[in-house]
């Protein structure tokens, strides 16, 4: 059977392809890759879309210009959860339709949140690097069981890390006005629900695990850095837009909290003239949080299969 042209843009699936691209020719497509990138543009897009059936994304812009540049487009793959660069509403008017592959990575994404708050709460890096350096400082740290959590977003990922906060005896408490939390998640954590300006006032780390939204979109800017306390740290492995950058840029330089452990950014690659590449009270990872060769390979057989599906689905054969 022939599956018609299938572009593959996503960069995680794409360092596997040597894995997937055996399965893809047996399928019927005609594949056409990129070369790796972390997401691509509107003008980037367009030139490569002309003729294609289908599509597997990773973060590249999605946008009505775009599908309007392919019209044999019938299906949109994204490799892994995060939709917000695909116009949902440009896609249904065009009859394109769109999956995801959700929960891909909840439990590596939750491994990389406690890793930052274990990182600034037992203070290894610094304590790493003054010993290197030939200095024996004492770097104060704290028990978890002495903190408390407030995670903002209590999906998968938010609930697989409040699920293993709760095995280090934090206090934990969180807020999502748009999710049903599960009573019995409530009751084994001993979870307190409130709303965000309470949570910011509260908490030893915040982490924020929530989708990126209209509603969530520049969500963390100055007047919620200004609610927390001067010795909390703020966690990012959600989606880089959901905080201001320029706000939290301005809190860490002047103090106004502890530190930041932070995956995204407003724009990634992080440029090289960013001001967080030169503060001492920032960990910086780039956008591998979800980092995992299982869970990952799991994901490539997912979204090959929404591929197969959209596309049978499209063709009135699902």
């Amino acid at each position: 059977m022939n599956r018609g042209k299938l572009l593959v843009t996503g960069p995680r699936i794409l360092r596997d392809f040597d894995m997937v691209e055996p399965e893809l020719k047996e399928l019927g497509f005609d594949v056409r890759t990129v070369e790796v990138r972390q997401c691509l543009s509107e003008d980037e897009l367009i030139p490569l879309v002309g003729d294609i059936d289908a599509v597997i994304c990773g973060g590249d812009k999605w946008t009505a210009r775009v599908m309007d540049n392919a019209p044999k487009l019938k299906a949109i793959c994204k490799w892994g959860t995060g939709t917000d660069a695909i116009d949902f509403d440009a896609a249904r008017e065009r009859g394109i339709l769109v999956r995801n592959v959700p929960d891909a990575f909840s439990v590596p994404v939750a491994d990389s949140v406690m890793c930052f708050i274990l990182n600034f709460a037992r203070r290894t890096p610094w304590l790493d690097r003054e010993i290197k350096a030939g200095r024996w400082t004492p770097l104060d740290g704290r028990s978890l069981s002495e903190c408390t959590l407030g995670v903002v977003g209590v999906g998968n990922i938010g609930s697989t890390v409040l699920r293993r906060a709760k095995a280090f005896g934090m206090k934990l408490i969180a807020t999502d006005p748009r999710t049903d939390i599960p009573l019995q998640l409530i009751d084994d954590s001993n979870l307190e629900l409130t709303d965000l300006d309470d949570l910011l006032q509260r908490s030893d780390f915040v982490s924020l695990n929530c989708d990126l939204n209209d509603s969530t979109r520049g969500l963390i800017g100055e007047r919620e850095l200004g609610l927390m306390q001067k010795s909390a740290v703020l966690i990012n492995t959600s989606r880089g837009p959901v905080v201001q950058q320029a706000a939290i840029e301005e809190a860490l330089v002047n103090g106004d909290i502890a530190g930041a452990g932070l995956d995204v950014f407003e724009t990634e690659p992080l440029p090289a003239d960013s001001p967080l590449l030169k503060l001492d009270n920032v960990m910086l990872t780039p956008h591998l949080a979800q980092s995992s060769d299982r869970a990952a390979h799991r994901t490539h057989k997912r979204v090959v299969q929404n591929v197969v599906e959209l596309l049978d689905m499209h063709e009135g054969r699902g």
